[in-house]
C-alpha cells in the first residue's frame, strides 16, 4: 500500500508539527512555569493561524505521545490543512493490525511512523530485533520511519537505514546538534555517517525550541545548517517549525525567518524542495 501527500511541488509544506489535547493526550513533560508558551492545548485552528504567519499552507502532524489513540484522533483532522501525519505504533506488537486501526475512516493519510527513542528506557532500542520486523511492515505497508534520536543515536539510526535499504527513513530535528557554543564534532561525524544513507532525508527543525528567546541569533546556528546541508544537499532536507515548542524559543515566525536566511544561499528550486517539496516527495514514496 502507497501513502500519498496530495499536494502539489509548488505547496509549502512544514514538515514537523504537534498537536495535542492533554485531557485526552497528557503531555507530563511539559512545565507549566518554564514552558508556559506551550501549557495549553493546540489544534487546527492553532495551526491555521500559525501556517498563516509563515507563509506555508500545510503541515505534516507528527505524534507527541506513544499512543495509537493519540494516532486515531489525529488522522481524523482537517485534510485542507494537515497534508499528513507521522503517528505511533508498537513496533514490538502486531503493527499491521495498529495500522489498520489507524486508518480506518482516516480524514489525513498515514505517512510514516515514529518512536520517541531517544527517551526510551532501553537506550538500544532502535537496534532490537523486534523492532525491525514491525519496521519491515512499514517498509511493505508504503510507510516511512522518522528517528528521533540524540547526537550519540545517529549511528543507531545509520545501522537500522542500512539495514531496510528500500524503504525511507526522515531524521527529525538534525538528530539535536548540541547548542550554540558546544562541540559539534561528534555530533557532526553522526550525522554524516547517517547522510551517507540514501535512503534518509533530514529535518531542518528543532534547533531553537531549547532556547531562550533572544538568545539566539540565526547566525549561531550557521555551522550546523552548513553541515547538514554539505552531508545530505537541498534535495534531502526538510524545513520544520517543531511548532508549538518552538514558541519556546522565540516562535514560528522568528523561526520561519531564521530559516530562510541560513537557506539563503539556496536557488529557487532549491528552496521550494526544502520549504515544501521533499516532504510531499519523501513521505509518499
Amino acid at each position: 500500500m502507497t501513502v500519498r501527500i496530495d499536494v502539489g511541488i509548488d505547496v509549502g509544506i512544514d514538515a514537523h508539527v504537534h498537536l495535542w489535547d492533554r485531557a485526552l493526550d497528557p503531555q507530563d513533560w511539559i512545565d507549566p512555569e518554564t514552558m508556559a508558551p506551550i501549557a495549553r492545548d493546540f489544534d487546527a485552528s492553532d495551526l491555521k493561524a500559525m501556517l498563516a504567519s509563515t507563509g506555508l499552507e500545510r503541515a505534516v502532524v507528527v505524534q507527541s505521545s506513544n499512543s495509537v489513540a493519540e494516532s486515531v484522533r489525529l488522522a481524523y483532522l482537517d485534510p485542507s490543512v494537515v497534508a499528513g501525519l507521522v503517528g505511533w505504533v508498537d513496533l514490538t506488537a502486531d503493527v499491521a493490525a495498529q495500522l489498520d486501526v489507524i486508518r480506518r475512516n482516516a480524514t489525513v493519510p498515514l505517512v510514516g511512523v515514529r518512536h520517541l527513542a531517544h527517551i526510551d528506557p532501553d537506550p538500544a532500542w532502535l537496534l532490537r530485533d523486534d523492532v525491525a520486523l514491525g519496521i519491515d511492515v512499514l517498509d511493505r505497508e508504503g510507510l516511512c520511519f522518522d528517528f528521533v534520536v540524540r547526537d550519540w543515536q545517529l549511528s543507531q539510526a545509520a545501522a537500522v537505514s542500512g539495514r531496510h535499504e528500500g524503504m525511507s527513513f526522515v531524521l527529525d530535528h538534525l538528530g539535536g546538534p548540541p547548542a550554540p557554543g558546544a562541540d559539534t564534532r561528534a555530533w557532526a561525524a553522526g550525522l554524516r555517517e547517517l547522510a551517507r544513507r540514501p535512503n534518509v532525508a533530514a529535518k531542518v527543525s528543532g534547533l531553537v525550541s531549547g532556547l531562550a528567546p533572544g538568545s539566539w541569533r540565526a547566525e549561531d546556528l550557521a555551522d550546523r545548517v552548513l553541515i547538514a546541508l554539505e552531508a545530505f544537499g537541498p534535495e534531502r532536507l526538510l524545513y520544520g517549525s517543531d511548532w508549538p515548542l518552538v514558541e519556546l524559543g522565540g516562535g514560528a515566525a522568528v523561526w520561519r525567518a531564521a530559516a530562510d536566511s541560513l537557506l539563503g544561499e539556496l536557488s529557487a528550486s532549491e528552496r521550494a524542495q526544502v520549504f515544501g517539496g521533499n516532504a510531499a516527495g519523501i513521505y509518499c514514496r
